[in-house]
């Protein structure tokens, strides 16, 4: 599995796995610090311009997460796909945070279990409910400096 900064040719495939129109995935990728994990075996070289997707195809990435630093905490925005790319993913704004001595905050829906074990994984703790999204509850997960 490699892990690699999102591109704006993403945009199609990061709207097949988070189930989202592919403009608003395009301004993710511009908007915010985008990661994917993509199939070990993908060539990173090929000419993926002429896919159906016009981009990378989604059977390639295994998943992806946006995040963004406010004041002393990172904020994971969205976070989606395999289990072990979930883990891979999460890790990476842990390790910003590490080096920056912040915390690190992800917002987890309940039919979310992937992300959840990821994050217990990873050593956060719960931290009570979060806030409602399209009337669905989240729970707040949170790891300290």
């Amino acid at each position: 599995m490699n892990v690699r900064d999102a591109l704006e040719a993403d945009a199609d495939a990061l709207a097949s796995i988070a189930d989202s129109p592919t403009d608003v995935m395009r301004n993710l990728v511009h908007d915010r610090t985008v990661r994917v994990a993509e199939d070990g075996s993908h060539d990173p070289n090929a000419d993926v311009s002429g896919s159906q997707y016009n981009g990378s195809d989604p059977e390639d990435l295994l998943g992806f997460i946006s995040f963004d630093a406010k004041s002393d905490t990172v904020h994971v925005t969205q976070l989606d796909g395999t289990g072990e790319a979930c883990k891979r993913l999460l890790a990476e704004p842990v390790r910003f945070a590490e080096r920056e001595s912040m915390a690190v905050e992800v917002l987890v829906s309940p039919e979310t279990e992937t992300v959840e074990n990821a994050a217990e994984e990873l050593g956060f703790e719960r931290r009570g409910r979060g806030p409602r999204f399209d009337g669905s509850p989240t729970v707040r997960f949170r790891l300290e400096p």
